[in-house]
Formats: C-alpha cells, sequence, structure tokens
C-alpha cells in the first residue's frame, strides 16, 4: 500500500514536477475574457495546485481560495493519521472496536470505496495494513534499524485483515471484532480531490485543474478550447521525464510507482508499496502505473491496488473491468516497455 499521504518530502517533489508539466503544457492565459488563475496551499503534509478558468474576479477568487482551503481541513480533520484528534485516529484509540461506531458522512464513504476496491481486487489494496507498514518504517514511526523478522512480520500481519472491518450502510457506522489501525493515506488524497472538484461545481466554476499531492481531476476545457493535458511520469529515480501526454476533460487520473520513496539495507532495496498478503515490500517489475477514472478517489485507490498486484494481475483484471490503465514496465536490458488497456488509449496524446 502506498503511504504518501503524509510525507512532505515526496509530496512537494511530485507537485514540483507537476507545476513544471503543467506550466509548459497550459501557461497562464489564453483570451482576454477568461484567464487560468492558480490557488494553491498546503495540505496533508503536501501541496495542492488548483487552476480555475475564470473572468478576472479577485474577491471571488479570495473566496474560492477560502472555501477550498475549509474544504480540504475538513477531510483532513476527519481521516488523517497524523492528527490525534482526527476522527479516523479517535476510532484507531479505541481498545474495544466491537461496538458499532457512527461515523461521518465523508468517512463513510471513503471507507465503503477503499472497501470495494478491496474486494475487487482481492485485498491488495487493504487500509489495515498499517501496522505491517509503520513496522517497515514508512509510516509516522521511525526508520527500524534492521528489517524486520518473520516473528515481527507475522505479529503485525495478525492484526491486520480489511475483511475485519465492518461497514452499516443503514446507521453509517463501523466495527470490528479485532482491534484494528486504519490508514487512509492510499486514497483520502485523492478523495479530497473529488471534495474540492465538488465545491467548484457549487461555486459555478464550469471549467478547472484540481490536483493535490500529485492526484488530479478535471473538469471542462481550457479557454482556448482545447483539453488539459497532464504528464505520466518516466519512472526514473534521479531526474523528472515525461513519458506520455494524455488528454482530459472531465476526469480523474492518479499514478502509483516504487520508485520515489524506498529505501535501501545491506543491498537490498525495500519500496514503500507493502503487499498486504505477504507483509513485505513489492519485489515485481512494475515500477509505475497510471489509472484514469471519473473519482480521483478511485483512481488513487486502484492504482495502489494495481501497483501491489504487479503488470500482469493488474493488466487482466483492469482490462475486465474495461479500466483505463497505462503501465509502465522494467525490461531486462534496463529500460522500460510500456502496456496499455484498450480503455486507455483514447486519452493518450503522444
Amino acid at each position: 500500500m502506498t503511504t504518501g499521504m503524509n510525507r512532505p518530502v515526496r509530496a512537494a517533489i511530485t507537485s514540483a514536477f507537476f507545476a513544471l508539466v503543467m506550466a509548459a503544457l497550459a501557461g497562464c492565459s489564453f483570451q482576454d475574457e477568461e484567464k487560468i488563475w492558480e490557488i494553491s496551499g498546503g495540505i496533508f503534509g503536501t501541496r495542492y495546485h488548483i487552476n480555475v478558468v475564470l473572468h478576472e474576479d479577485e474577491e471571488r477568487l479570495r473566496n474560492l481560495a477560502s472555501g477550498i482551503q475549509e474544504e480540504l481541513q475538513s477531510v483532513d480533520q476527519a481521516m488523517s493519521t497524523w492528527k490525534d484528534d482526527s476522527e479516523l485516529s479517535r476510532f484507531n484509540q479505541k481498545s474495544d472496536q466491537s461496538q458499532w461506531t457512527e461515523v461521518s458522512g465523508p468517512l463513510f464513504e471513503v471507507l465503503s470505496e477503499a472497501r470495494r476496491i478491496a474486494e475487487m481486487t482481492d485485498g491488495a489494496l487493504d487500509i489495515t495494513i498499517g501496522p505491517v507498514v509503520n513496522l517497515w518504517g514508512f509510516g509516522p514511526d521511525a526508520r527500524p534499524e534492521t528489517v524486520p523478522g518473520e516473528d515481527a512480520l507475522t505479529r503485525a500481519l495478525a492484526e491486520t485483515g480489511w475483511q475485519h472491518l465492518e461497514l452499516d450502510a443503514g446507521r453509517q457506522a463501523i466495527r470490528s471484532e479485532i482491534p484494528l489501525y486504519l490508514d487512509l493515506s492510499a486514497i483520502a488524497k485523492g478523495y479530497g480531490v473529488d471534495v474540492v472538484a465538488r465545491y467548484l461545481d457549487k461555486q459555478g466554476v464550469a471549467a478547472y485543474l484540481v490536483e493535490v499531492g500529485g492526484e488530479v481531476r478535471v473538469n471542462g476545457r481550457k479557454p482556448d478550447g482545447s483539453a488539459w493535458k497532464l504528464a505520466v511520469e518516466q519512472p526514473v529515480e534521479n531526474g523528472r521525464e515525461v513519458n506520455r501526454i494524455v488528454a482530459l476533460e472531465s476526469q480523474a487520473m492518479a499514478t502509483s510507482g516504487d520508485y520515489r520513496n524506498y529505501y535501501e539495507s545491506e543491498g537490498q532495496r525495500y519500496s514503500h508499496t507493502i503487499d498486504p498478503k505477504t507483509g513485505r515490500p513489492i519485489q515485481h517489475r512494475l515500477a509505475s502505473v497510471t489509472v484514469i477514472s471519473e473519482s480521483s478517489m478511485t483512481a488513487d485507490g486502484l492504482a495502489t491496488a494495481f501497483n501491489v498486484m504487479g503488470h500482469e494481475r493488474a493488466m487482466a483484471l483492469a482490462t475486465r473491468e474495461n479500466i483505463p490503465a497505462y503501465f509502465i514496465v522494467r525490461a531486462e536490458d534496463g529500460g522500460f516497455e510500456s502496456h496499455q488497456t484498450p480503455a486507455f488509449g483514447s486519452y493518450r496524446v503522444q
């Protein structure tokens, strides 16, 4: 599972690359009548960049900026594992989680989608894997001095399992027979993007691009009538390169990869993406996967799950479910090869 929602350094680098690409592709303005205005700020330990197409109106822009920040802060207060008083943290802190606990609508929505994706991917997305992630040093806890042993992994895995979390839609409540530590970092950032998009829709903004820590959702078109163009990054560890450009009009896009957040111990590389079945960092040749969906939350969660599954299993599932997905795989000669589902082809520009 990817654990980047609150890792400032990684997220800042991702956003910086995104901003450079968008500056090259989009520019700042196109016509006197309408311009692309940027609203930016910080949340979830990362940065957000929102482009809105509007006539010049400073007061409206200030109001939008204030509203966007409030919307994102509400998501953070509900779903952060870094805030001891967040709604999610309060549930995690319960020693007895067997009684039904009513939760807010946003939190229940994200938990429900996480469960749906877990069922679809045979548990490749598991929001209960936090104890194992922390054991490997990719969570809030300090990085271990040694690689976790079998006994420690077995104990940590015994505290996980998405099947243990029960959801009651009627009560909008959750419970678990065993104490669980829920971590939504693989899906909540995408949900934050969706929340901002809904807010902009309500405010009558017809064309926009919302990006939070690398997760993106767009609507409408730019002032010159063209679609929003986004870059799929080449998965290289040093520098920034573009692998493909895709054009979107009313979709979301998310990418998950193992080439930024990792560490090495005794010559062995350990990815931050943990396989919930084994409790170990992934070892396959899939370097990154990009998913397009109507919802950024869904794209975010699926990208993480597909990254865990590996290219062949994920490609088969995405093709069967008609999901637009693009895979960059490490070749035996040290280069990269790309694969895409049939549904992805219509979005590629180059």
